[in-house]
């Protein structure tokens, strides 16, 4: 099937990507939902605006659409732009990496159906130990580029998701319900490597912002490098 990915450049997205290309689909676009508010309920934020450099980085095509990021009319705003999009590139069907959020997932379905496109949400139901193994497993390079929840301080801003991190989730889960996933918005991620990149992204410059009890790690700089320059 003929899919257009919705891309946050962060672990999910990326792994319902991975997950879309192995089981066979063709990826007419990534597609980076640009919300105009930081709270959008739909969609992430942070660095949104860099997966064009992972696309360039998978030699995979890259659009763009921004929406007001207001609830239920970046919904609409979404669906009207898709219109269009859906016969330029001959889109068959919507993909997302929602795990749990029945919120988004609803929401995606009525868009498709509007539009009469398929849904598939490769990442459904997965369990959460499970999603961030495989993530690990197949090396993914992922970086913290917000936290928004009870037990993630500033100092996870910009960290290595890596063992040493899941094992710290898992306590917080025990300790206050978090959810070591990041589905419910505790965390957000931004992946410089992968499998499927043929060049890699390294961050250069950034900057740690911290309100009150949340905080997002903002990437100023990066570079396109070859896999062999370490």
């Amino acid at each position: 099937m003929r899919l257009a990915v919705l891309y946050s450049g962060g672990k999910d997205s990326h792994l319902a990507l991975y997950r879309l290309l192995r089981e066979g689909h063709e990826i007419a676009s990534l597609l980076t939902i640009i919300p105009e508010k930081p709270d959008s309920w739909m969609f992430h934020r942070p660095n949104v605006e860099l997966a064009r450099l992972q696309a360039d980085c998978m030699d995979l095509q890259w659009h763009s659409l921004r929406v007001s990021g207001e609830k239920e009319k970046e919904v609409t705003e979404l669906t009207h732009s898709l219109s269009h999009l859906k016969s330029r590139l001959g889109i068959e069907g919507i993909a997302t990496g929602a795990i749990a959020s029945n919120y988004q997932k609803s929401r995606v379905e009525k868009l498709c159906s509007d539009l009469g496109l398929k849904h598939l949400s490769p990442l459904w139901g997965t369990p959460e130990l499970e999603l961030l193994t495989e993530i690990l497993n197949l090396k993914f390079e992922v970086y913290f580029t917000s936290v928004s929840a009870e037990g993630l301080d500033r100092e996870w801003l910009g960290k290595l998701l890596d063992w040493d991190r899941v094992d710290r989730l898992l306590k917080l889960k025990e300790k206050y319900g978090l959810n070591p996933s990041g589905e419910g918005g505790e965390y957000e991620t931004f992946v410089c490597n992968s499998p499927l990149f043929k060049r890699r992204l390294k961050v250069l410059e950034a900057e740690s912002v911290w309100h009150h009890n949340s905080g997002t790690w903002n990437i100023k700089r990066v570079q396109i490098l070859e896999k062999s320059l370490q």
